[in-house]
């Protein structure tokens, strides 16, 4: 069995162990010979995806919204929405927060999501992600050569976000966005539990790849994943207007997430706790709009 997935959370200022959303079917596909059958024939797939997205929508599935509160702790009073008020898991799934349960750090540069988050100074030194000896391939991430060879020696950072985290995503920093760029693959899970055996799952995955025009900051690549039951992500930001940053660039439906986040050499200074929990093989736990970094 793989060991517990533990993290630090800054907000805390404590080492957390996670409570694993659907645990037990998680390690069984990952970690069985019937289970990596099933993964391969099925739950890779868009259609599963799409079929449990369906069901997640339905009326019937609000009946699961108050037990999740429950079971994970969730602050309902950080809802922009009561819960009541949900039409479907999903709604709840994608909800808005009030302004004030996400306050935004008055550094230039902030997370983009909540979740649990790795930092790399230096793109082309990342010694250890989720397991030892697993290469990071940002070529094949970023499905082009000449990108990943303006962010070789960049600042990388990943936000792996949980099923319980706010699924909506924001902009780390003041710019202008693209158009979001389409690239289709599977949807395995992006828990640890998947990533230990197989890091290859990020760029495997569908996913879609933003670039921000940061003006003397240079350019910043976003690239927003999908996983089992994300096959659908919603863009809610207009493309080519200048984005403050924080400003909400869209949202997941229901599952597990990621993010990573690209900035030039020598743009910028990524926090001191980030870089120290990174260092120690651990995620740092922090919340969208809390500080990432500063400019260098």
């Amino acid at each position: 069995m793989s060991k517990s997935v533990v993290y630090f959370n800054r907000h805390a200022n404590r080492e957390e162990t996670e409570h694993i959303y659907g645990g037990g079917p998680l390690r069984w596909i990952y970690e069985t010979a019937p289970g990596r059958l099933a993964l391969w024939l099925l739950v890779r797939r868009a259609i599963f995806s799409k079929l449990f997205g369906w069901w997640m929508r339905r009326p019937a599935s609000r009946a699961r919204i108050a037990p999740f509160i429950r079971e994970y702790g969730l602050d309902a009073h950080e809802f922009e929405d009561a819960p009541e008020t949900f039409r479907s898991f999903d709604d709840f799934f994608s909800r808005r927060l009030k302004p004030e349960a996400r306050p935004v750090a008055d550094t230039p540069v902030v997370f983009p999501a909540d979740g649990r988050h790795l930092g790399f100074q230096d793109a082309s030194n990342v010694p250890v992600i989720y397991a030892k000896g697993q290469s990071f391939d940002l070529a094949a991430l970023l499905g082009d050569t000449a990108l990943a060879e303006r962010y070789r020696h960049g600042t990388l950072v990943c936000s792996r976000l949980c099923p319980v985290d706010y699924h909506r995503f924001h902009f780390p920093l003041d710019g202008t966005p693209g158009a979001p760029q389409l690239l289709n693959g599977w949807l395995y899970s992006v828990n640890p539990i998947a990533l230990r055996l197989n890091i290859s799952r990020l760029w495997q995955n569908k996913r879609w790849r933003i670039t921000l025009d940061a003006g003397l900051h240079g350019r910043v690549t976003l690239v927003v994943i999908g996983a089992t039951n994300v096959g659908r992500t919603t863009f809610t930001y207009p493309e080519g207007i200048p984005a403050p940053k924080a400003g909400e660039m869209g949202y997941f439906s229901f599952g597990g997430s990621f993010m990573i986040t690209l900035f030039e050499a020598g743009k910028i200074r990524l926090s001191d706790d980030l870089l120290r929990e990174t260092a120690a093989g651990r995620e740092l736990y922090a919340r969208m709009g809390s500080a990432l970094g500063v400019f260098s």
